[in-house]
């Protein structure tokens, strides 16, 4: 049995009944993307026997999505469920891969986008397959790793907000009267008050502050 799968996912229940029923067959499962598995898609891409992705096709994995309404107790039950399915969905990455747990833990946490020789390297797939039906040598394919691909969301967001938690906190000014002199030599200079900032200061400050709580408010829920 041939299955195509050109796909960006959905149900995750559904997925793995798919799943079930490839695993069943008694046959041999072949399964070739030739497009995008991502998602619950890419949960039934795990049950081929062999894995073909074309070099021009995406995979992506990430933890389960649901919605959820009513009090705490019910919050609690929908975290506990989408737990309970992300190791349903662990197991079948970590059949096909042989990668730890904590390893696939990390990739779904941050909604991983691999291309056809990173999910061959990373064993979400076997081979790459070629628009001529034949696959390439073993040279060819060790010099095409090199360019293999790994798309991470989380992180490519994590490291644009340090870098610009960065660029802004070195633009917060310094105040006139946090400096020390070596000797303290007394004067009616330094009796004297200190200088008011000015209001554009004030707000330069406030507007850098700002900045940066939203900067850090957005990072946590990425």
């Amino acid at each position: 049995m041939v299955v195509w799968i050109n796909s960006l996912g959905g149900d995750c229940f559904a997925a793995s009944r798919i799943y079930n029923l490839l695993k069943e067959y008694s046959g041999k499962v072949t399964v070739k993307v030739d497009g995008i598995a991502a998602s619950a898609a890419s949960v039934i891409a795990m049950a081929g026997d062999t894995v073909y992705v074309s070099p021009v096709s995406i995979l992506m994995i990430h933890n389960p999505l649901t919605s959820a309404f009513g009090n705490v107790q019910d919050m609690q039950k929908a975290i506990e469920m989408l737990d309970s399915v992300k190791d349903s969905i662990i197991n079948a990455y970590r059949l096909k891969t042989g990668l730890t747990n904590s390893k696939i833990s990390h990739l779904m946490d941050n909604e991983t986008w691999m291309d056809a020789y990173k999910a061959v390297e990373l064993g979400f797939a076997d081979k790459v397959l070629y628009a001529d039906g034949e696959e390439k040598n073993e040279d060819e394919e060790e010099a095409l790793k090199a360019s293999a691909m790994l798309f991470s969301r989380r992180e490519i967001s994590n490291n644009f907000i340090n870098k610009l938690s960065e660029h802004f906190s070195s633009q917060i000014p310094i105040p006139k009267n946090t400096a020390t002199p070596d000797i303290a030599v007394p004067s009616p200079a330094l009796e004297s008050e200190p200088e008011p900032q000015t209001q554009e200061n004030d707000t330069n400050e406030r507007s850098v502050d700002m900045l940066m709580e939203r900067l850090n408010l957005i990072k946590k829920h990425i």
